[in-house]
């Protein structure tokens, strides 16, 4: 019994690994039962029905599995990074460099969220996380005063815009710390606290 629900397990696991890469390379329309069967070396498409209730089931196991993956790689940096300011940094560096090491995973995810209508959390919840973040770091004296909203919506779309043009053609490594550092850069600059004092 232990075995077979081993075996299932990966086979599961094979066909939303073989999606997610369908769906990166080709694009949710064309990520097709028989061409993601095909990528995972299956016989038939059977063994994905066997496995998933249908498409929606397996699109939110591929979503699942990027979410686990991408927080694996960004979590431990974020939590390593101490105050408000370098917490920021570490996420926008962080998100940015995730494109470097998985790629396909953020192709497969860009386009679920924008094509397919699919759900993820991690995506969803950035908008609530910065402002709660903003306002955290604002009562602490670590950022400036400005509206935390505004600030959080032009936040996510600036670094998904920047994470969306690394994913379509990534740069080399160098380049794209270069590009995470510029953009956290740009960020903590303009959450800064007002310079007080008179000049020198």
């Amino acid at each position: 019994m232990r075995a077979r629900t081993f075996t299932e397990s990966g086979r599961r696991a094979q066909i939303v690994r073989a999606a997610i890469a369908v769906i990166a390379e080709a694009g949710y329309l064309k990520a097709s039962f028989s061409r993601i069967a095909k990528h995972a070396g299956l016989s038939s498409t059977g063994m994905i029905s066997y496995h998933f209730a249908g498409k929606d089931d397996l699109l939110a196991a591929c979503v699942t599995e990027i979410e686990k993956i991408t927080g694996a790689f960004m979590q431990p940096r974020i939590d390593a990074a101490v105050g408000h300011v370098a917490q920021l940094r570490a996420y926008v560096e962080a998100n940015v460099e995730l494109v470097g090491e998985h790629a396909t995973e953020v192709r497969a995810l860009i386009d679920l969220v924008r094509n397919a209508g699919s759900r993820s959390d991690a995506v969803s919840g950035r908008l609530a996380l910065f402002e709660e973040h903003f306002r955290t770091g604002q009562a602490a004296g670590a950022f400036g005063s400005f509206d935390a909203r505004t600030a959080a919506l032009s936040f996510t779309a600036g670094l998904d815009a920047v994470v969306a043009t690394a994913a379509a053609d990534v740069p080399e490594p160098a380049e794209l710390t270069r590009i995470g550092r510029e953009l956290a850069d740009l960020y903590v600059r303009a959450t800064a606290p007002e310079a007080t004092g008179e000049p020198g």
